[in-house]
């Protein structure tokens, strides 16, 4: 998937990579798409319940060996 912007939060600790996401997005144009990368367990579900909260969207998500990716799409 073409993302607009990458994210690196490999090794940052929740709430972290939450936080840098919001910065990086407020700077973003709505619909574009935004790639993250991060390695804490937790972030599955704080992503989830970010965007509800928010109103983005997750495009979709894997984890590629450990290395959560998710794609999110500004509202």
């Amino acid at each position: 998937m073409k993302a607009d912007k990458l994210l690196d939060a490999s090794g940052l600790a929740c709430p972290m990579p939450i936080v840098k996401t919001k910065k990086e997005i407020e700077n973003m144009t709505s619909g574009q798409i935004i790639e993250i990368h991060a390695t804490d367990k937790g972030v599955k579900n704080d992503f989830a319940a970010w965007v509800k909260a928010s109103g983005h969207k997750i495009l979709a998500d894997e984890d590629d060996n450990g290395v959560f990716k998710f794609w999110i799409k500004k509202a």
